[in-house]
């Protein structure tokens, strides 16, 4: 129970540090602040899951990382996060080098998104509604 307590305090204190760009750049910084995400996400809080999974997705170096990040994308999501489920279905429209465009996925994470009130979800559904 203390460790689960350590690991939501420093996740807070690195969230409020990843917005002080000189600390960010900093390599040990950033070292840091990856722990500290990455440990909340691995203990299941559906909010650093996204946050991270977001991070890794657009920010992150490397093949591995991007498939992480979707990963951690796909299970907030499937946890009822917006975003998440928004991020995923762009995703799943876009495609990968692996993975073709998917709209009937697409579809499915909008309308998970449009559930948990993701403001664009609802527009971008009935677009692609539009376009099939």
């Amino acid at each position: 129970m203390l460790w689960r307590l350590k690991a939501r305090a420093g996740y807070w204190l690195a969230r409020r540090l990843f917005h002080w760009p000189w600390f960010v750049r900093q390599p040990r910084g950033w070292a840091w602040l990856e722990g500290q995400f990455a440990r909340m996400a691995n203990l299941g809080d559906v909010g650093a899951q996204s946050f991270y999974g977001h991070i890794l997705t657009f920010r992150g170096r490397g093949l591995g990382a991007r498939e992480e990040g979707i990963r951690l994308l796909r299970l907030a999501a499937l946890a009822g996060d917006g975003k998440a489920a928004y991020q995923m279905g762009v995703i799943s429209l876009a495609g990968s080098a692996s993975k073709a465009p998917d709209p009937v996925e697409a579809a499915r994470w909008w309308g998970l998104a449009a559930q948990a009130g993701h403001p664009l979800a609802e527009t971008r559904l009935k677009a692609l509604g539009d376009e099939l």
